[in-house]
């Protein structure tokens, strides 16, 4: 009978990606694991215009899930940060309104830790990275009704 390995194998695409925050890693990780597809800020919206109608302010979402034709903005708990995604993601939807985006705030992200028990439920704050998500692969879409 072979043992299994003391060394974790499992090599997630996340780890080439150069994040702007450690949530956004945790959250491509989480992705990898359930074998979900996805790309890390593949396109830039402009929303904000000049006079002349140039754009002069863009917003670019956190990830975008191909198979579900989903982009997903990730936000911490700075409110000040909240209501400004919060805002820009309004301006994408008046301007786009064939774009799914949807927005995770940090509640809904630790949620999701301590569901897949990444994290115990006294969690507030940054969690460390995980090397190996434990349990079955449960996540079906994360475009459409909530799973779970």
């Amino acid at each position: 009978m072979t043992e299994p390995s003391a060394v974790d194998d499992f090599a997630s695409p996340a780890q080439a990606v150069e994040f702007a925050h450690q949530s956004e890693e945790q959250f491509a990780r989480l992705l990898d694991f359930y074998g979900i597809d996805w790309e890390y800020e593949p396109r830039s919206f402009p929303i904000e215009f000049d006079a002349a109608g140039t754009p002069v302010g863009y917003f670019t979402p956190d990830f975008y899930l191909p198979d579900e034709d989903l982009f997903i903005e990730i936000t911490t708990m700075n409110q000040k940060l909240v209501t400004k995604k919060n805002r820009k993601v309004r301006r994408l939807r008046a301007l786009y309104p064939e774009i799914r985006c949807k927005v995770f705030y940090q509640r809904d992200y630790l949620h999701l830790l301590v569901k897949y028990g990444l994290a115990g439920p006294e969690a507030d704050g940054e969690i460390s990275l995980p090397t190996r998500l434990p349990g079955p692969p449960q996540v079906v879409s994360l475009g459409g009704a909530q799973t779970g």
